[in-house]
């Protein structure tokens, strides 16, 4: 199946798209938008339209729009956190949004430094497909890392209802607040208004902003 790529984008459509989003999430919610699907060439639509904070789920693609597009954005890393590229992607961002390997733990230890911001990526639904760190072992693994983690991330399962996602951001934020963590990277496009009621501080958009 072909992946879809959103192109010919519209900065007075994503212009006020975003501005809907901001009226309904508040001032205190980052909007990031996920741009795994956005070509290089169409970033620019993206800047004119105001989006200032974006995330990518490659390091090449990351790479080579932040070679394009520099200082135009504020770079964020949300896709699987593969230990032997945590070198090349923290000097990059400015947050990365998937840790959850003991791999990624001792990367991180080598090339980052202690003030490095994180998010812990949590697996509340216990999907083995999904990556994740398993709620039981959290405190655990928050102990061990060598970075500054600020806070959690979270994808539910795919579901058509977007209150099926609530007892997970929910379950995120209780977990959040047992670990005096003050971020949480929860909600996409089908689901970030239920996020934002549950204590989402990053939600992450692609189509409702795009389209």
């Amino acid at each position: 199946m072909a992946v879809r790529q959103f192109t010919g984008l519209d900065p007075a459509r994503i212009r006020g798209n975003l501005e809907r989003v901001r009226e309904r999430a508040g001032e205190d919610v980052e909007i990031l938008a996920a741009t795994k699907y956005v070509p290089a060439e169409e970033m620019g639509a993206l800047a004119e339209g105001g989006v200032t904070l974006v995330g990518e789920n490659r390091l090449q693609d990351l790479q080579a729009k932040r070679e394009r597009w520099g200082e135009e954005f504020t770079w964020d890393f949300i896709g699987n956190l593969q230990s032997r590229k945590v070198r090349r992607i923290v000097p990059l961002v400015r947050l990365i949004h998937s840790l959850a390997t003991t791999s990624a733990l001792e990367q991180l230890g080598r090339h980052a430094s202690p003030d490095t911001p994180v998010l812990v990526e949590v697996n509340l639904s216990g999907e083995e497909t999904k990556g994740g760190v398993p709620p039981s072992e959290l405190g655990t693994f928050i102990e061990r890392c060598p970075a500054r983690v600020e806070g959690l991330m979270t994808m539910p399962p795919f579901a058509e209802d977007p209150e099926s996602s609530r007892p997970y951001f929910a379950r995120l934020a209780e977990l959040a607040s047992e670990h005096g963590l003050a971020r949480l990277s929860m909600g996409t496009s089908q689901d970030w208004q239920v996020a934002v009621e549950e204590g989402a501080t990053i939600i992450r958009l692609g189509t409702t902003l795009y389209t």
